[in-house]
């Protein structure tokens, strides 16, 4: 399974921003441990897949959008280690290309239309499914919760046992790109206080990810920054000028969703002298390129 997931590179990340603050930040590439179960997904399903194998489960089951990267992950891992697995959709019927990826990789796809997805949080949501696919195991939406931080808290392991490699003793916070919460959760969880772990929310704030981030952890080790622009998934012109000028100088592909977003929230803190000149940075790219596909 996923018991030795493959190492992310740490990187140095150079752009002129950075260096003009004299800020040292890393890149800890989650994009490239895998090439269809990428990112911090690939740590989120690590404890319901093992899970799953232990109690004999037949299937796998959860929900997203037509291009969800968390659907797309668990589609590609259920081929590969030979778990069925059904997509619960928002919406009605899209042919996207992550569509066309899930089917590919044999997904049975359920589309709930929108006031179905809603229901989701209701205590009673999951008592059909289970129905129509016993004994299947159920991930929350996006893989967030309890499994999948246990799973993201290994991410930090793998961030220490490169320091070494580029020059670093130590460095002194993270910062990512936070959807369910989860990822951060679980880096938090990891640190225990040593190192802060800023967020860069691709969600507005009134869909409860501090609530459910606070439910995790409690409410230190991690400060939470707007990055959402206006709306999840909302992408303008400017966000795109950024990403491009950040691909240019860099070499690391971004996507306008998660990545770009938290990158340019980045530049936003950076400018406003929210960290001294010295200080040593880790950007986590949690991935999700294949999102890309849904706007370029």
């Amino acid at each position: 399974m996923f018991s030795h997931l493959p190492r992310a590179p740490l990187e140095r990340l150079r752009l002129p921003w950075l260096a003009q603050a004299r800020i040292d930040c890393a890149i800890l590439r989650l994009d490239l441990i895998d090439p269809l179960i990428s990112g911090n997904k690939g740590f989120k399903l690590q404890e319901p897949l093992r899970l799953a194998r232990a109690t004999g489960a037949p299937g796998l089951i959860s929900l997203g959008g037509n291009h969800s990267n968390h659907l797309h992950a668990l589609a590609a891992a259920g081929r590969r280690f030979g778990f069925a697995t059904a997509g619960l959709l928002r919406g009605h019927p899209q042919d996207t290309p992550t569509v066309r990826d899930l089917q590919a990789f044999g997904m049975h796809l359920h589309w709930l239309g929108y006031a179905g997805y809603r229901a989701r949080h209701q205590a009673d949501f999951w008592q059909p499914w289970q129905d129509r696919y016993p004994g299947w195991h159920c991930i929350a939406e996006g893989g967030a919760g309890e499994q999948g931080m246990a799973g993201c808290a290994l991410i930090v392991e793998q961030a220490r046992g490169q320091l070494a490699q580029i020059g670093w003793p130590d460095y002194h916070a993270w910062w990512l790109a936070v959807g369910s919460g989860t990822t951060l959760a679980g880096l938090v969880r990891a640190e225990q206080g040593a190192h802060p772990v800023h967020g860069a929310l691709a969600l507005p704030a009134d869909h409860g990810v501090a609530q459910t981030v606070q439910a995790l952890v409690g409410g230190a080790g991690y400060h939470l920054h707007d990055a959402c622009r206006g709306g999840f998934a909302r992408v303008d012109d400017a966000l795109l000028a950024f990403i491009e000028a950040s691909e240019r100088a860099s070499q690391v592909p971004l996507e306008a969703v998660y990545t770009g977003k938290a990158l340019l929230a980045l530049r936003e803190q950076v400018e406003a002298g929210r960290f001294a000149p010295g200080t040593r940075l880790i950007f986590v790219h949690t991935g999700g390129l294949q999102g890309r596909r849904g706007y370029v």
